[in-house]
């Protein structure tokens, strides 16, 4: 197994080529779009470009960068996936500026969780661009803070702590080999408002002997990245305990996880258990809110994050989204959805700013009335941080993944 080393030569052929140097065992990908002579690389632009669907000449010759862009990468991603599905790949490097770290994100993105991947970067801390490099990849950004240009001393250092850091790295045992065989693996998310819950269910669980729990932090990224994981087949169920992310992304909030949230369970067919913690406020940038939203019911979590209390209307549109998402689910995956009455999370109970159960009622009643008849729903005259409804969310997670087998 080699580590895949990506650079474009074509700007950083000095440093890129001490960098391989350093690294014992190493394939250096070039993705350059600009024309070079010198062919340092083990896989050059040309077979790059080629498996991107077009020709290196046509690339050299193109002034349409967003388009000759998309065409390296995806030749460099389908190449990087071909080693990785070919067992040679035992970690992912990259060097590049702005454009050459966005492209070499894109590849790393495209390859599974567990699988190291570095990014040395002159742009890693530039406002708004850290978070589109990581996104929802498993991939450290190491900031070299001198630009990525000739080889002084002090880039040497940095080139010399990377290649050591994705060596180590690179040694690290694969996923199938630290997953516990004996035991089933159930995805759970979590958030602040929930935490006391999630706690007790993920310590439950994990009594039984039987689950290893892994949780996800509800927070608009890792519950994407949660969802793409459900479709590699890391998890034999799922327990949703904040699927808030759902309405963000409907009203535009910051804990958006994006279109497919709350659907990828259903498609592996893996059962579901849900509560709606969190869905029931929404967190909008403030520079975007509303002329309304200033008088809406809030709280502040802290002095970044405050939470604004979803009305009923809003309310009434979220409720149609779970119904639709998860009827599609109900298809192939055993789903139960427990509503806790006396308060959805931590800041929702009885006295707080935000808590108006008979608004809660109207998500509770539309999805009752739409939802497929194969999706049991429960309710329980609880608060969802008593440790009676964390019972309650084990003991129905327990009866249809027993029902599963």
């Amino acid at each position: 197994m080699s580590i895949l080393f990506i650079a474009t030569l074509d700007t950083k052929r000095e440093p890129a080529k001490y960098l391989k140097e350093q690294i014992s065992d190493s394939i250096l990908m070039d993705i350059s779009m600009g024309k070079h002579e010198f062919s340092d690389a083990d896989i050059p632009a040309s077979e790059v470009a080629k498996a991107g669907g077009s020709t290196i000449e046509e690339v050299n010759a193109s002034r349409e960068r967003a388009k000759i862009t998309q065409i390296m990468t995806n030749g460099a991603k389908s190449i990087a996936n071909d080693l990785y599905k070919k067992g040679k790949l035992s970690g992912i490097v990259g060097l590049g500026g702005s454009t050459g770290t966005l492209m070499i994100s894109d590849v790393m993105k495209s390859i599974p969780f567990g699988v190291p991947k570095i990014i040395i970067s002159s742009t890693a801390a530039l406002p708004g661009l850290a978070t589109r490099y990581i996104g929802t990849g498993d991939i450290m950004l190491f900031h070299t803070v001198v630009e990525i240009a000739g080889l002084s001393g002090l880039l040497k250092n940095v080139l010399d702590r990377a290649a050591y850091a994705i060596e180590g790295m690179s040694k690290i045992k694969p996923i199938s080999s630290v997953k516990d065989k004996n035991k089933k693996s159930i995805a759970l998310t979590m958030f602040g408002i929930c935490e006391k819950c999630a706690s007790f269910v993920r310590e439950k669980l994990e009594k039984t002997g039987k689950y290893e729990v892994i949780g996800f932090s509800a927070a608009g990224v890792c519950d994407r990245a949660m969802e793409d994981m459900i479709l590699e087949g890391y998890f034999d169920g799922v327990v949703d305990l904040a699927p808030g992310g759902v309405g963000e992304y409907i009203l535009g909030g910051m804990r958006a996880a994006g279109p497919y949230r709350l659907e990828n369970a259903g498609k592996v067919g893996i059962p579901m258990v849900i509560t709606p913690s969190g869905v029931n406020v929404m967190s909008p940038p403030k520079k975007k809110y509303k002329p309304d939203y200033y008088e809406r019911k809030k709280f502040d979590l802290d002095k970044h994050r405050t939470m604004l209390r979803v009305n009923a209307e809003e309310m009434k549109m979220v409720a149609e989204e779970f119904a639709r998402k998860l009827n599609k689910a109900a298809e192939k995956s055993k789903i139960v959805f427990i509503f806790p009455l006396k308060g959805w999370s931590s800041i929702d109970y009885e006295g707080s700013a935000i808590h108006e159960p008979e608004t809660d009622k109207v998500f509770i009643e539309t999805f009752k009335k739409l939802a497929d008849k194969r999706i049991v729903i429960k309710e329980y005259d609880l608060h969802l941080e008593d440790e009676e409804f964390a019972n309650k969310v084990v003991e129905h997670f327990l009866e249809i993944f027993d029902n599963e087998k």
